[in-house]
């Protein structure tokens, strides 16, 4: 009953409260996220192909993004009715969306090399989120200045900065270690256990 009348606050544009319509999207990335990473690295180790791997699984993922950002945001501006021609797009919109593509498309590729260099999902990730926002807040703050200028910024600005940059060295520094592998039995493919070797 509660998560019914949690949906229908988010969801109905009839609401009151259809100005957290904005949270459920949040946490629907949120929930994508946190999971991207996990999955990107079992998908490039299943592919077993320790040297390549990574580049196939960066070619999947290519392909996913297509279905998704291209396919299906082309559908929805042709059922809508609105103009699909990108090439005739305002020009800042339509450069600063492709550096936009682009810049993703190079954090998802450091994530996978990140993986081939032996980091562990835990803790590339948890870089990856800590540090992220902090690059975001200051690059927010240089193309958009807030009123006052740097001046007007409140200490718990920066304090959260701090925090997120401590958050992400003790991920790293102590993150859990998986549990030792059990040495393997290895005989020798000569010697038969029943007929001992003659000496």
């Amino acid at each position: 009953m509660a998560v019914r009348i949690y949906r229908a606050a988010v969801m109905s544009p009839d609401s009151t409260n259809a100005g957290f319509t904005w949270l459920f999207y949040a946490l629907l990335t949120v929930a994508s996220w946190g999971v991207y990473g996990l999955f990107l690295h079992t998908g490039q180790v299943a592919m077993g192909d320790p040297i390549n791997g990574r580049y196939k699984a960066f070619l999947l993922v290519g392909i996913a993004y297509f279905l998704t950002a291209v396919l299906a945001p082309l559908a929805l501006l042709m059922y809508k009715g609105a103009s699909w021609q990108f090439w005739a797009y305002p020009q800042k919109g339509l450069w600063w969306s492709l550096i936009a593509g682009t810049v993703g498309a190079i954090g998802a590729f450091g994530v996978l090399l990140a993986f081939g260099a032996k980091g562990t999902p835990a803790v590339v990730m948890s870089i990856v989120f800590a540090g992220a926002p902090i690059i975001n807040a200051i690059c927010s703050i240089v193309l958009h200045p807030p009123a006052g200028g740097w001046g007007g910024i409140k200490p718990q600005f920066f304090l959260g900065i701090l925090l997120a940059a401590v958050g992400g060295c003790l991920v790293t520094l102590y993150k859990p270690n998986p549990p030792a592998k059990k040495p393997q039995m290895v005989a020798a493919a000569s010697v038969n256990p029943g007929n001992p070797p003659a000496h």
